[in-house]
């Protein structure tokens, strides 16, 4: 396999080899059908970026408005944050679910949010550790049949795909990324998939907050009605091709924010899945705050920099199997487009372990650009880039 793999890599897979690859993978193993789930079923896929907490908002939200949201999710790896991780800074939080509860709670609540189970495509989980230590993983077909394998083995009607470029994002280039929405569309499409992309912009990290527990609690504020503007925007974005999807293209996808039906089923998810909605969230010993060392205007701010010193905080990991610290991460006190004044705070340092900060303060050189005195920020292209279907 790990020959095949290399070639694979190096030579590329014509789209019918990525369909029977992807085919084969699905068939491993266990495909979910969730039968007494009657709602439309539909998911969402992100390639991952930097304070990527959109998962956490936009299943509760999409379940709000009428759709059913099966959502297989996944762990945090090198500088990207998983989703897992931060539902699992929630006290008692289980993302281990049987079928038979993960279908009961999708039924009862309209959401729940797991991990792969040993059931669903096995061949895939046994392939990407092959990928990883064979240097294969930046793949697009072998991205497309792991993405796609699992997603077909959720047993749903519909996928929207988050496929994000920039400089923390997986896929940096644009036409790299272009290129891998469209093939997941299409693969997707012909597989019986009702699937569309929005290409997003992932060159500064979304929201202020990168870490685990401290993501949480603006997804919460999100949920509640507030939060950051780029959270929002995003979520309701892709909230809305969700619902479009699954055949509900007219639902009020603001008002269900607005008027607390988003949270309530944020709530009932949490505790379906054994986890207190209630409970505080892990806070970190130890701060330390960054400030403006002159006024100006922030020009640009790397989102891979600033993951780096989160993940060098303790909120990542560099193996699948090591611990996360759920406390540590970053808070962002301003964005690029924002003034600020000598000495005004604009990152807080998060973290259990104080030793980790001087690392964290090495991955931020240079991470921060301010615009030259007199003249205007350049201005920050959309998060939404395209929609490809």
């Amino acid at each position: 396999m790990s020959a095949w793999l290399m070639a694979a890599f190096l030579r590329g897979l014509d789209a019918g080899e990525t369909v029977a690859l992807t085919r084969a993978m699905l068939e491993s193993g266990k495909i979910l059908r969730l039968p007494s789930v009657t709602r439309p079923k539909v998911d969402k896929h992100s390639t991952g970026g930097v304070g990527d907490k959109i998962s956490l908002c936009l299943g509760p939200l999409v379940a709000a408005c009428g759709a059913a949201v099966p959502m297989i999710a996944g762990r945090g790896l090198g500088h990207t944050g998983g989703t897992l991780d931060k539902l699992e800074a929630i006290p008692g939080y289980d993302v281990h679910l049987s079928a038979s509860r993960f279908e009961k709670v999708v039924r009862e609540v309209g959401v729940a949010i797991i991990g792969q189970t040993a059931e669903l495509a096995p061949a895939d989980r046994r392939i990407y550790a092959l990928r990883d230590v064979t240097g294969t993983v930046a793949c697009i077909p072998l991205i497309v049949a792991s993405i796609l394998s699992k997603k077909l083995a959720e047993g749903i009607d519909a996928l929207v795909l988050d496929v994000k470029t920039g400089a923390g994002a997986f896929m940096r280039d644009e036409a790299q990324a272009r290129e891998l929405a469209r093939t997941m569309v299409d693969l997707g499409t012909d597989a019986g998939l009702t699937t569309v992309a929005l290409l997003t912009d992932m060159s500064t990290p979304l929201g202020l907050t990168v870490g685990n527990a401290l993501e949480v609690r603006e997804s919460v504020e999100v949920l509640a009605g507030g939060g950051p503007s780029d959270i929002i925007e995003l979520t309701v974005a892709l909230a809305r091709e969700m619902l479009a999807a699954a055949g509900q293209p007219d639902a009020d996808v603001e008002a269900a924010l607005a008027d607390g039906r988003a949270m309530d089923v944020w709530r009932r998810m949490v505790a379906a899945q054994g986890g207190d909605p209630d409970a505080p969230l892990p806070v970190a010993e130890h701060t330390e705050v960054v400030t403006a060392e002159r006024d100006g205007v922030m020009e640009s701010m790397d989102a891979m920099g600033i993951a780096v010193a989160a993940w060098r905080l303790g909120a990542g990991r560099a193996r699948k199997e090591d611990p996360v610290d759920f406390a540590a991460g970053i808070e962002l006190h301003a964005k690029p487009g924002d003034a600020v004044m000598a000495g005004q705070p604009v990152l807080t340092l998060h973290t259990s372990e104080p030793a980790k900060f001087e690392r964290a303060h090495e991955a931020l050189a240079g991470a921060i650009t301010w615009a030259a005195e007199g003249t205007a920020p350049s201005p920050r292209r959309p998060i939404v880039i395209d929609r490809i279907a």
